[in-house]
C-alpha cells in the first residue's frame, strides 16, 4: 500500500482509489476509472500473505509476463525510462496521462536530470530532506536559467573581462574571474561574486538577446564609499594590482592604472555580457587548447584564449588594454615553421636571434607575396615601447636561436613529431621580462607573430617573434621588434557549460569578438 499510496499522491486520510474501486465496484463508476484501470499500480500485495499473482506468497505485482504498452511496465521501470529523457521533454510526457504524471513527481527522475544536464555536484538528497525537491531546483532555478550558464565576456571598452555563471547550493551565482596580481603568473585566479538568483526569485532574469544578457544594480550607492573617490581608488588599486599607487614607480604604469579605474568605475556594475566558448579539443593539437594568464608589460596580466586552426596557433584576448582590447588577436603561431635551439652559449644573443627568425618572416612574406597581396601579412615595424607588451625588469642573459627551414616538414603535427622531446631553454640578453622565473627547458619553439598597437588600436601590426611551448601548461612569447618576453600560464578552474559545441561555432564566436572592439 505503501507504494501504491506514494504513485498515487495520497496520503494516509485518503484510501487509494484502485482500493477503492474493488472495495465498491460498481458505485465508484467514473469517466477516470478505465485510465486508473489501466495504470496497472504495483505494490499492491496479497491478503493475510496469500500467493501473489505469480503464485510467489508475498510477492507485489509485476505487471503482466508480456507487456503490450508502456502502461504495462512495472513502476521502477517507468522511472528509470523517464529519467532518461531530457528534463524539457517531461512535461509533454505527462500529458499522456495520469500514470505518468503520478511516476514524474519521484524525485529520482529530477534528481538525475539536475545532474546530468547541468553538472550539479551537490548532495540532492540531503537538500530534498530539507524541504526543497529535486524538482522544484530544476523547473524554478535550472531550467529557467539554463540560458546564463556557462562563461561571459563583459562589454567594457577595451578592457573586456571574463564571467562564469555557475550553480552553487541553490543559486546561480555570476562569479567575475581576476587574473593574479602582476607578475605571478602562475598563481591561481582571483574570484568575486558579481550577482546572485535565488531559486524563489520573484522576478526572473531574460536574456536580452541570443547569447547576450544585461545586468543592473539597482543600489549603486553601495559601491560607493564614505572617503569618496580616492577611497574607492585605494581600495580598486589593492584588489586590481594588490599594492598602493606609491609602490608603482613607473609613471607610464600609474597613467594606465588611472585610465582604467576611471573607465572602469562609470559601470557601476551595469553591464551586458557577451557568451564565449572554449575551443573543441582535437587529437592532432600541440596542447590542449583553453584559457591562459599572460604577462603584458605595463598593462599586468591579462587573459588569453588559445585554440588551433590547422597549423595554426592563435592566442586572443579575453581581457585587454587600450592598445590591444579585449577581443582581438594577440598571437599567431606557425606550427609548419619549427626553431631548433642551439646549445646555450649560441642562445645569449639576442641580434643573432632577430636575424633567424627575421629571415623566416621574410620568407612568410614572399610566400604571401606570390600567392596574392592578401594573403601577405603586414610588414613589422618598430613601434614605441608603452604601446606594446615591454616589460620593466631585466631577465637573466641569453642569445639567439636556430630556425629549421619550413621545406623540412609537412605539417604543424609532423612538426611537433620531428623535433627533440626537450631542449634547454634562457633569454637572450637584453630581452626584458616581467617575472624571471620561467622553466629553463622547452618542449618545442615555432615562429610567430604578435600584434601591437598605438594607444586606441591604432596602426596595429603584427611583430615577428619566438613562440615557446614549455609543457603542457605553460608557454611564451618573445617579441623580437620590442625585446620583451612575455609568460603565460594555464587557467586550471573548472568551467562548466563553456565548450563550443563545434569548430563552425567557436570560429563563428571569435570573429564576433574581434568585431566588438574592432
Amino acid at each position: 500500500m505503501a507504494v501504491c499510496a506514494r504513485l498515487c499522491g495520497v496520503g494516509h486520510s485518503r484510501r487509494c482509489r484502485r482500493r477503492q474501486n474493488q472495495d465498491h465496484p460498481a458505485s465508484d463508476s467514473d469517466p477516470d476509472m478505465d485510465d486508473e484501470e489501466d495504470e496497472r499500480i504495483v505494490g499492491r500485495k496479497e491478503a493475510a500473505g496469500g500467493p501473489g499473482p505469480g503464485g510467489v506468497p508475498g510477492r507485489a505485482d509485476a505487471g503482466p509476463p508480456n507487456p503490450q504498452s508502456l502502461l504495462d511496465l512495472p513502476p521502477e521501470l517507468l522511472v528509470e525510462i523517464l529519467a532518461s529523457l531530457p528534463g524539457t521533454a517531461l512535461p509533454t510526457v505527462g500529458l499522456v496521462c495520469k500514470r505518468f504524471r503520478q511516476i514524474l513527481h519521484t524525485e529520482t527522475i529530477w534528481r538525475r536530470r539536475c545532474t546530468e544536464e547541468f553538472g550539479v555536484k551537490e548532495d540532492l538528497r540531503k537538500m530534498e530532506a530539507g524541504g526543497v525537491s529535486s524538482r522544484d531546483f530544476y523547473v524554478k532555478l535550472l531550467h529557467p536559467y539554463r540560458n546564463i550558464l556557462g562563461l561571459w565576456q563583459p562589454d567594457i571598452g577595451p578592457y573586456g573581462g571574463l564571467l562564469n555563471v555557475v550553480v552553487e547550493g541553490l543559486f546561480v551565482i555570476g562569479w567575475m574571474y581576476l587574473p593574479p596580481h602582476d607578475p605571478r603568473v602562475e598563481d591561481p585566479m582571483r574570484r568575486r561574486p558579481l550577482f546572485r538568483i535565488h531559486m524563489w526569485e520573484n522576478k526572473k532574469a531574460s536574456t536580452v538577446k541570443k547569447d547576450e544578457f544585461s545586468t543592473k544594480c539597482n543600489q549603486t550607492d553601495h559601491h560607493r564609499m564614505p572617503g569618496g573617490r580616492q577611497e574607492e581608488f585605494r581600495t580598486w588599486l589593492e584588489e586590481e594590482w594588490g599594492r598602493t599607487l606609491e609602490d608603482i614607480f613607473h609613471e607610464h604604469t600609474q597613467e594606465l592604472i588611472l585610465m582604467k579605474f576611471i573607465y572602469t568605475s562609470q559601470y557601476d556594475n551595469c553591464l551586458t555580457y557577451r557568451r564565449i566558448y572554449l575551443p573543441p579539443p582535437m587529437p592532432t593539437d600541440l596542447l590542449r587548447p583553453g584559457l591562459f594568464k599572460g604577462t603584458y608589460g605595463s598593462h599586468g596580466l591579462e587573459i588569453v584564449m588559445l585554440s588551433f586552426h590547422g597549423n595554426t596557433a592563435r592566442a586572443t584576448k579575453l581581457t585587454g588594454d587600450p592598445n590591444v582590447p579585449a577581443g582581438q588577436l594577440t598571437l599567431e603561431v606557425d606550427l609548419s615553421r619549427p626553431v631548433v635551439l642551439p646549445d646555450l652559449e649560441r642562445q645569449r644573443c639576442v641580434d643573432e636571434l632577430s636575424r633567424l627568425v627575421l629571415g623566416v618572416h621574410a620568407e612568410v612574406q614572399r610566400e604571401g607575396q606570390a600567392l596574392g597581396p592578401a594573403a601577405a601579412p603586414p610588414p613589422a615595424q618598430r613601434v614605441p615601447e608603452e604601446a606594446a607588451c615591454g616589460g620593466s625588469s631585466s631577465s637573466e642573459e641569453s642569445d639567439g636561436a636556430e630556425v629549421k627551414p619550413s621545406g623540412a616538414v609537412g605539417g604543424g603535427s609532423t612538426a611537433a613529431a620531428s623535433l627533440p622531446d626537450s631542449q634547454p631553454f634562457v633569454l637572450p640578453m637584453g630581452v626584458m621580462a616581467r617575472n624571471e622565473v620561467y622553466p629553463r627547458t622547452c618542449k618545442k619553439c615555432f615562429y610567430g607573430t604578435g600584434q601591437i598597437a598605438g594607444h586606441g588600436f591604432t596602426s596595429p601590426e603584427r611583430t615577428p617573434g619566438l613562440f615557446v611551448l614549455f609543457d603542457k601548461d605553460r608557454f611564451g612569447f618573445i617579441w623580437l621588434e620590442l625585446k620583451s618576453f612575455s609568460m603565460y600560464s594555464r587557467l586550471t578552474d573548472r568551467l562548466g557549460h563553456a565548450h563550443a559545441p563545434n569548430m563552425e561555432r567557436f570560429d563563428a564566436m571569435l570573429r564576433n569578438m574581434q568585431s566588438w572592439t574592432s
